[in-house]
This record gives C-alpha cells, sequence and structure tokens, in this order.
C-alpha cells in the first residue's frame, strides 16, 4: 500500500515538472509540432517529421558566448546550421530565453527579460487551428491544423545563407521584396554579412552575386530553359533538377534531387562564393562547385589596404606597413571586410620630416591595381610620384603612360604570383620609418636620384654579366652531376625549374591543380614543368607518391622526369608533347586539315585505354587517376596518345579494392558514385573513359548540342541511337563527312556506353576495353544508362537483356558487356516503367 502511494506521489510529481518546464517531452502534438502557447528554450529541440533529418533549437558556434534559434541537419557528424532566426539580433542565455508559439498566432523569441527579439510577424491569423511544424525537407511553418499543405508562414521564404532543395530565391513582384541569400558576417556570427545572391531586381532570370548590395561582381548568366548561360557546366549535371517560374505574383528559381539520398547544399559563403556543397560520409563536406571560380575573384574580399593572394594559405593579407584593424576577425574568423590600417602615421602636411625623413613610397610589383583610380593630367613617373606625396589624401600611385592615383582605402588588390602575367608595380606611400624597415625594397625619399643611378649602372652591367656566366657554367655543372635519388627521378630546385622556364613566361594551359609551363634544360631538353596549386601534402609524402610515380613507364603514359619540393613549393617535370592536348585538337577552332581523322581517333582510343590498364592492372600498386578528360590526354608529334595528370592520382594497394577519397576530377566525367561519396573503384576511371569516347566520336563537348539538332545531352541521345541500325552515322563528328570504319565507329560507340553504366558492376574493366577495340572480344548492345536517361526524361526504364543460348531460350540477367571472342551477344531487351 506505501509503495503504491509512493508511485502515486512520483508520477503527480513528474507530471508537475513537465508542465512546469513546458518540455516537449510532456506536451504537444508530437515530434516535430509547436502548438499555441508551447515554449522551448534551453536544450530543448524541436525534431523535424518523417525521418528526423533536421533539428531546431538553440545553438551557439565555436567560441561565442552568443545563442540563437536556428535549424541545423541532425544526422550528419559535424553540426551545420541551415537556417538562422534572429541572425542579427543575439541571445546572451538560451535557458532563460523562449521560442514561444503565442495565442496571436506568431511566433516568437523572448530573450530573459521578455523582451521581443524576433517574430513572424503575422498580423491576421485563427490562432486555435494553426500549428508550427518543421519538416524532413529542413522548412519550418506554420500551418492551418485543419489544412496542412496550407502555409501560413514558412523558412523556405526567409532564407539565410543556405538554399536547400525545395527552397526558392526569387522576387516578388508584388512587394518588390526579393528572397535572397545573405553570408554570415564570419564563421562564428550568423548577422548578415557583406555577400549576397540574388534573382536580378530587373526581372530577368539571373543570378547575381553582390558585395554590399550594391556591386555586381557575378553573374549566372539568363536561364535558357535547362541551364543559366554563363554556368555551361550545368549541362552535365545530373544532382539537381532545377526549374524556373515566373507568374504575375513572382519570379523563382527551385530545385529537386534526382537521388533524394544525397545530402546537398547551395551556401552564400563567407568567402564570397556561392557553394554547392555535398555530405560524404567519413569526409565531410566537400566542394563539388563554386563561383566565382577563384576566391580572389570576389570584389574587395581582403577589404581596404587589404591584398588577395590565391597561392597564400590565408587568402587575404595586409599590405607592407599595416596591420589587420580587427587582428581575430582577419585571422581566425575568415571576415577580412575590415581590412588594414597603418601602423605608422604618414606626416603628410606641407611634407613634413622627422628626424630628417620624409614619407616616401614602396614599390608593390605584379599586383592587380585598386579600384577607383584618379587621372592625373601628368607626363612623367616623376611628376606622377610628386603629385600624390603633396597629397595628404593619396595613399598610392601608378604610372603606366599615363598617371593614376587612388585617395582612401584601397580596395580589390590581388598579388600575383611568380610566372602569373597581368600585374602592375604599385607603389605605395608609407611613413619614413616603415620605409626603413622594409626588407622587399622601396625609395624612402619618394624618387631615385639620377646620378647614383647613371654612375653605378655601368659597374652593374659588367658584374652582371660576369656573374651570369659563371651561373650559367655552373648550372650545367649541377645540371650534370645531380643524382637521382628518387629512384629514376630528378629532384630539382625551384631555382632550376626558374631558369628551365625563364620565370615561368611561356604558358601552356592550366587546370584545377595548376598551371602547365614550357620549359629547356640545360642539355637541351624540352620538358613541361606543372606548377602545383592547393596541394595539401607534407614533404615526405609528396616525394613517396611522387617517386612511386616516377618508376612508372609505359609507351602511353607521360613520362615523369622529376619534381621540386621546397617549402610550399610543388612541381612536376613532364617530357613535352609537341601535339599539345586532345582537347586542344577536337573542341577548339580548326582548319578542316586539322581535323584529327577516324583512323588517327580510333588509335587514340586504344592508346588511352592501354595506359589506363597499365596503370589498373600492371602496376605495383593500383592507380586511380581519377580525372580522365581530353584535357589530360597528351599527343606527341606522332599523335600517340600519353595518359597525364597522374601525378596526383590516387594509389591503392593491391591488397584493397576500393579507396574512400576526397572528390576530385571534372564535372562531366565524374562517376555516379563519387557524388554518392561511396569508397571508389578503377571504374570511376572507366566511366570518365567512357564520357571521353563520346567526345571522340562527335568531335564536340557532350553537353554541346549539334547545329539544327535538340539533342540535349549527346551521351543520352548517342545512347538511343546506337541500337538503331542504320543510325550509327549520325553520330560521328560531321566534319569527318562519313569517313569512318563503321565496324570500328559501331564498337567503339558501344563500349562507350558500356563504361557509362550506373552500376560499376556492370562497367567493363580498361583490359577489357582494349581487347573490345582491339577485336578480340565481341561486344554485346548495351542498356540506355539511367543516370543518362534521366537528363532527357521525368521517368526511368528498367532494361532487361537475354543472352542466347543453344541449349536454352534466352534469359533475363543483369546487364554486363559481352565477353565472347567466338560469339556475339545478340540482346532482345524489354522496358517497364519503374
Amino acid at each position: 500500500m506505501v509503495d503504491s502511494r509512493n508511485r502515486v506521489w512520483f508520477f503527480i510529481c513528474v507530471l508537475f515538472l513537465c508542465f512546469s518546464l513546458n518540455s516537449r517531452l510532456c506536451i504537444g502534438a508530437g515530434a516535430g509540432i509547436l502548438s499555441v502557447g508551447e515554449s522551448i528554450s534551453g536544450d530543448q529541440t524541436i525534431i523535424s517529421e518523417g525521418n528526423g533529418n533536421f533539428e531546431l533549437g538553440f545553438f551557439t558556434k565555436g567560441k561565442s558566448q552568443n545563442y540563437y534559434v536556428g535549424i541545423w541537419y541532425r544526422k550528419i557528424t559535424e553540426k551545420t546550421v541551415v537556417w538562422v532566426a534572429n541572425r542579427d539580433k543575439p541571445l546572451s542565455d538560451k535557458y532563460a530565453s523562449q521560442l514561444k508559439f503565442l495565442d496571436d498566432g506568431n511566433l516568437v523569441i523572448l530573450d530573459p527579460s521578455k523582451t521581443l527579439i524576433w517574430s513572424t510577424n503575422l498580423t491576421s491569423t485563427t490562432s486555435n487551428s494553426t500549428e508550427a511544424a518543421l519538416f524532413d525537407s529542413g522548412n519550418f511553418v506554420l500551418r492551418n491544423v485543419s489544412n496542412s499543405s496550407d502555409f501560413i508562414w514558412q523558412s523556405f521564404d526567409h532564407p539565410a545563407d543556405t538554399w536547400l532543395p525545395g527552397g526558392k530565391i526569387g522576387l516578388n513582384k508584388r512587394t518588390n521584396k526579393s528572397q535572397l541569400l545573405t553570408s554570415w558576417k564570419n564563421s562564428e556570427d550568423p548577422a548578415q554579412g557583406l555577400f549576397s545572391l540574388e534573382l536580378d531586381p530587373a526581372g530577368t532570370s539571373q543570378y547575381f552575386i553582390l558585395w554590399n548590395g550594391s556591386v555586381n561582381y557575378w553573374s549566372s548568366g539568363t536561364w535558357d530553359g535547362h541551364i543559366f548561360s554563363l554556368v555551361p557546366e550545368m549541362r552535365s549535371n545530373y544532382i539537381y533538377n532545377f526549374s524556373y517560374v515566373s507568374n504575375e505574383n513572382e519570379n523563382y528559381f527551385t530545385y529537386n534531387l534526382y537521388n533524394s539520398t544525397i545530402i546537398s547544399r547551395f551556401v552564400m559563403d563567407v568567402s564570397g562564393q556561392i557553394k554547392q556543397l555535398s555530405w560524404l560520409d567519413g569526409i565531410g563536406w566537400n566542394l563539388f562547385w563554386a563561383q566565382p571560380r577563384q576566391q580572389c575573384e570576389v570584389f574587395a574580399l581582403c577589404g581596404g589596404f587589404g591584398a588577395c593572394n590565391q597561392q597564400a594559405s590565408s587568402s587575404c593579407g595586409c599590405l607592407q606597413g599595416f596591420n589587420p584593424r580587427y587582428p581575430t576577425d582577419y585571422t581566425t574568423l575568415s571576415d577580412w571586410s575590415g581590412g588594414c590600417v597603418r601602423n605608422t602615421q604618414l606626416q603628410c602636411m606641407n611634407n613634413a620630416s622627422v628626424n630628417g625623413e620624409k614619407d616616401g613610397f614602396l614599390m608593390i610589383g605584379n599586383i592587380t591595381l585598386p579600384e577607383n583610380p584618379r587621372s592625373l593630367a601628368v607626363e612623367s613617373t616623376q611628376a606622377c610620384e610628386l603629385a600624390c606625396l603633396n597629397n595628404c589624401s593619396c595613399n598610392a600611385y601608378a604610372y603606366d603612360g599615363g598617371c593614376s592615383v587612388w585617395e582612401g582605402d584601397l580596395m580589390n588588390l590581388q598579388q600575383l604570383s611568380d610566372g602569373v602575367t597581368g600585374g602592375k608595380n604599385l607603389y605605395l606611400k608609407l611613413a619614413a620609418s616603415e620605409l626603413r624597415n622594409s626588407t622587399s625594397g622601396g625609395n624612402k625619399n619618394g624618387s631615385a636620384t639620377g646620378a647614383i643611378v647613371g654612375a653605378v649602372s655601368g659597374a652593374v652591367a659588367l658584374l652582371g654579366l660576369v656573374a651570369v656566366l659563371l651561373w650559367v657554367l655552373w648550372q650545367r655543372r649541377n645540371f650534370v652531376g645531380r643524382s637521382k635519388v628518387e629512384g629514376s627521378l630528378v629532384s630539382f630546385t625551384y631555382r632550376d625549374l626558374q631558369s628551365a622556364t625563364k620565370n615561368f613566361t611561356e604558358k601552356l594551359g592550366g587546370g584545377g591543380f595548376g598551371s602547365v609551363f614550357k620549359g629547356t634544360l640545360p642539355d637541351s631538353t624540352v620538358v613541361a614543368v606543372k606548377k602545383l596549386e592547393s596541394v595539401s601534402q607534407g614533404e615526405k609524402q609528396f616525394r613517396t607518391e611522387v617517386s612511386t610515380i616516377g618508376t612508372i613507364q609505359h609507351v602511353n603514359l607521360v613520362r615523369l622526369r622529376g619534381f621540386c619540393s621546397e617549402s610550399t613549393k610543388r612541381l612536376l617535370v613532364y617530357d613535352f608533347m609537341p601535339k599539345g592536348s586532345l582537347d586542344s585538337h577536337m573542341f577548339h577552332k580548326t582548319r578542316d586539315s586539322d581535323v584529327l581523322d577516324w583512323k588517327t581517333r580510333y588509335q587514340i582510343a586504344i592508346g588511352t585505354a592501354r595506359g589506363l590498364t597499365y596503370l589498373h592492372e600492371k602496376c605495383r600498386d593500383c592507380i586511380i587517376h581519377c580525372d580522365i578528360k581530353p584535357g589530360n590526354i597528351l599527343l606527341d608529334a606522332e599523335f600517340c596518345p600519353k595518359v597525364a595528370d597522374f601525378g596526383l592520382a590516387k594509389l591503392v594497394g593491391r591488397e584493397f579494392s576500393r579507396v574512400l577519397t576526397t572528390m576530385r576530377g571534372t564535372r562531366g566525367y565524374l562517376a555516379p558514385e563519387w557524388i554518392s561519396g561511396v569508397a571508389i573503384t578503377t571504374k570511376a576511371d572507366v566511366y570518365s573513359y567512357g564520357m571521353m569516347l563520346f567526345e571522340i566520336i562527335s568531335g564536340r563537348r557532350n553537353s554541346d548540342q549539334p547545329d539544327g539538332e535538340n539533342v540535349g545531352f549527346f551521351p543520352s541521345w548517342a545512347a538511343t541511337k546506337i541500337n538503331e541500325d542504320g543510325e550509327i552515322l549520325s553520330l560521328l563528328d560531321y566534319r569527318l563527312e562519313g569517313n569512318a570504319d563503321i565496324a570500328e565507329l559501331t564498337r567503339v560507340c558501344k563500349v562507350a556506353c558500356w563504361c557509362v553504366q550506373d552500376e560499376e558492376a556492370h562497367r567493363p574493366s580498361m583490359g577489357l576495353v582494349v581487347q573490345i577495340l582491339e577485336g578480340v572480344v565481341d561486344v554485346s548492345a548495351p542498356p540506355i544508362p539511367r543516370t543518362l536517361q534521366s537528363l532527357a526524361e521525368n521517368h526511368e526504364h528498367i532494361v532487361f537483356f537475354a543472352e542466347p543460348s543453344s541449349n536454352q531460350s534466352s534469359r533475363a540477367r543483369s546487364p554486363s558487356p559481352g565477353t565472347s571472342s567466338q560469339t556475339k551477344s545478340t540482346p532482345s531487351s524489354t522496358s517497364s516503367k519503374a
């Protein structure tokens, strides 16, 4: 009896506690719901209806002591906030603050003193018939209880910095208000930053990225029904389904995912770039796409007197003689907007001096000039310099046939790297003490003395000539005697390669990992030198991987001669390929006489397959290239293909069949498994090779349409033609005028389609591809890959193929390329809608 009474009292106490705390564990209509009169505070949260993908509650970021109400992903390891309510009005105490559903039908945030901080600001609702709900899409809504699809208010109409699938970015024509993305102020402060993405307020179907709501520094171009005109890579998109809506009330874009299991988002980042990110388990958020492509293309990224450097570990740095205005923001939080301030103020007035020294100028070389120059009508460098020196407001000048001076903050500077052309000389005004301490040179008195220069120049020239002769002789001995300490590779110094390339002046091309320059070694060997960018390996790891690559020798692989690894400088030295890349021959305008004939193309296809077979199957370690495309297939003087740019490929021990790695490669050639985040195999290269084969066949990029034909994405169109008798020549590059071996063309078309199958198990190995192209093995007709189909249709098909047998009737089986060297598989197909 006593125990029974104790249990009753315990139950009553628990109920009292629940109602006192207004806990979601005790009240409410269920997970994801907040009813009128209810609230949450402290560590209480609302979990989204359905699969519980999102969570809403109070949060803080980093070392900040401020709290906000927001929504974040619930099922990933890295807490990632996608929406913030009170982004400009933080809270100091989450336990004494509340997110509450008031009786008037509004959601509000109240601070510890019960002051209203944020509200949905609805003027007419029937409070008893509404409720708040968090959806699995990340959308937080006020809806009609009796009609759950009747939204009175929704967070998707008020985005912060993140655009989720199903959300929209648009323009309300009635109110002339935009639904736009605005960056956080910094990595710990969700207050509105300087960068925003919005639909053109003039009503056109294009996005702008704006700085400070005024300067437009990037545009998507207009929507043509399929892609944005200035984002051509969207033609190869198989992740997102975009749509544009325009009616009398609004214009907006929205999107969803073809594969709903993918976690992906667009973010207006604090870097000033719009970024497309996908979550990969075990890796984290993977950057898939960003615009502007280079961080230094962002307008005024580094603030006043700050310069952007694409090669530096931190994108922004202060000019010499300046320090960050807000050091913590600048160095830790990636918020460079405060810019930099002078260490020592200028004397300026009447050109006054301190200890007999006056303000002067420091020359900064190879830098892009600041915004908003003022032109002066003077005719010499000296006059331009004097005009700036005598103007207290002038902070810098430049003279390049005309005089430009800058008053106020110097904005939008970019320090270019060695070997990158396009920069100018900027003369920065500094105090005498800063010039005296300068390690970069500069003239403390503002102008050089001509007499001194004239007296010294002759002696310097003579000494320079002697020094050059001695240096050339030393270089020759040094190169000849250099030991190959890394197996068959030469370990070059950075100065070696500067000399060989004439300070990186003749650029051959560039890509995601860096730029390539032509060079000549002292023994007259012509080489291609690649300066790697954004390479994070330590020196030991870099040397190990490169030395492994250096042992690889194959006629269809570009030979790696050596490398340089000094501090953060990473360079690779390859044999020079005089005919350039396959890309340059296929896609750039050439004379008809320069168009590659079919025989050459076929040999390039086979040679490339042989090179990949060697990487996949013949090396001690399996090597996955990860970026097969025409730009990485180089041609020697005889048009022999050589696979290039595998110096940073993924090495896989023979004891492993898969490897988990960060996403790499080029859009339009990426296998589906890269997007899903699973560990990759050599079949990722097979897929890229197949996409490249389609381009070899057509002579155009896969995303381009043949003149006069609305075929959309070429591989999907080609796949439907492969099984149509008599149609195979319609796939061939029109410039060849039908001059191709039909049997070879058919073989290549089928191989291409097999290589791009969705399931990697259905793709052939590169060894099998070589056998098929050499005619040793016949190949059956391939199914149309679903990924390609989805680009042209709104539904998918399941395709079954039957393999004929002399002993039994055809049987259904999973698609795989025919491998019999005796009998050619004859497909019979049946399709049904999935």
